[in-house]
């Protein structure tokens, strides 16, 4: 149902006027966010099944991918703030099972990530620039690597039609790690060049998450591969819609950044979309650029959920917009040295109905099955004794999802005395 605010607009729009931007105030914009997100909905009751992570996934449009592992793997988190003690099982089956039951694939996208099938013609033009060596569409120094070892490229492309599966190590040359260049060999600078041109794609992974490769065409199902390839223009204007729809309310940085679009003609697609009214200008309370609002955004008046967020959650992943919306400036301390952490080496922010309240530094200490959270954090302005109840609870829940015995809680802290005084539930 669209809302009174964008019915307005809506309507200045279909009579070819160009309306005076509404003004959205700071919590309006903060809600919306959220429930585009999927938060202020209850999470699901019993056993959650495929459904609930596709339905998660969709709406999100990624979950992005990174190997490290302190708590989980970043792409398994997204879900557990959404959905609460899913099967991650599920994930794994849309992600790396077998051909039929294909849900999703990876591909570049907010740096790596898994994307929903049924996009995958959207990110053709980024493969075909990729193939062609586009500047600017390839990632890192891979372009240089095509220039200088085609022949090379060749010859790995010839090993997978013959052998099936592959990783790098798993190639008859090229597997010794050489230069500076991510500490990678020839054989995987190959296998990830086809990989972003789209000849390849994950078939699955092993081990300490090591990326097996195959032909596309032997890895996604055929009716993926057979959906028509839209124009580029148009494939990037549908990526910034799914962009909207998964912000709520953002400015043109945020829009374009969600799938990190390209620069050189993204004003020309944003103008599109504002004057087909499939994005609707507005002004954000104390945002110093222009927004956009998604014409189907929900806007309610209130939030209520609570969630632990990764590193690498959408909610939070562009930290200036973190900031803007959230008044919490937030940086991942991973490569920041011991003595100048100032919240701890792998901190996710709590989320308690619409703000973040605190911040925890977790690990999963899988070998004594036990959760630790090394440190925790109250934010300026928020009360322990209101925040160290459910903080616990999402924490006992998370250790459970992970299958984990103990909840270990620090004792340093007006929140950490708090939260070992509020009630201990299973």
């Amino acid at each position: 149902m669209i809302s009174p605010l964008s019915a307005t607009l809506c309507l200045g729009l279909a009579y070819g006027v160009s309306p005076k931007r509404e003004t959205v105030s700071a919590s309006a914009a903060r809600r919306i966010a959220l429930a585009a997100q999927g938060f202020g909905v209850p999470r699901p009751e019993g056993a959650t099944n495929a459904g609930h992570v596709r339905r998660a996934i969709d709406r999100l449009g990624l979950l992005q991918i990174d190997s490290v592992n302190v708590v989980a793997r970043a792409h398994y988190l997204p879900l557990f703030s959404r959905l609460g003690n899913y099967d991650s099982g599920h994930l794994d089956r849309l992600a790396w099972g077998r051909k039929s039951a294909r849900g999703l694939f990876e591909f570049w996208a907010h740096e790596a990530s898994l994307l929903p099938v049924a996009s995958h013609p959207l990110w053709r033009w980024r493969m075909a620039r990729a193939a062609s060596a586009q500047a600017g569409d390839v990632k890192g120094k891979l372009h240089v690597f095509r220039r200088d070892k085609g022949a090379f490229i060749d010859q790995v492309r010839r090993q997978l039609v013959a052998r099936g599966p592959l990783a790098a190590s798993d190639l008859e040359s090229g597997t010794t790690k050489t230069g500076p260049w991510w500490g990678w060999s020839d054989a995987k600078y190959a296998m990830e060049w086809l990989f972003f041109t789209g000849e390849v794609t994950t078939a699955s992974r092993r081990g300490a998450f090591e990326r097996v490769y195959d032909l596309t065409e032997r890895v996604l199902p055929a009716e993926v591969l057979a959906l028509p390839t839209p124009e580029p223009a148009e494939a990037r204007r549908e990526l910034v819609r799914m962009a909207a729809r998964a912000l709520g309310v953002a400015t043109a940085r945020d829009l374009r950044d969600y799938f990190r679009l390209p620069v050189d003609d993204f004003k020309t697609r944003l103008a599109e979309l504002v004057e087909a009214g499939d994005l609707l200008p507005v002004s954000v309370e104390g945002w110093s650029h222009p927004a956009y609002l998604d014409p189907n955004a929900r806007q309610p008046r209130r939030i209520e959920t609570r969630a632990l967020l990764a590193p690498f959650d959408p909610l939070i992943w562009e930290r200036d917009r973190t900031e803007r919306i959230f008044n919490f400036f937030y940086r991942i301390e991973i490569y920041t040295p011991v003595a100048k952490r100032t919240h701890g080496y792998y901190v996710l922010p709590f989320l308690l109905d619409d703000k973040l309240v605190a911040r925890v530094d977790l690990k999963s200490d899988r070998a004594n099955s036990r959760l630790l959270a090394h440190a925790v954090h109250l934010e300026p302005g928020n009360d322990a004794a209101t925040v160290a109840g459910p903080l616990r609870e999402e924490l006992r829940l998370m250790a459970d999802w992970l299958s984990l015995e103990e909840l270990s809680l620090p004792r340093a802290g007006v929140l950490a005395k708090a939260m070992n005084g509020a009630p201990k539930r299973r």
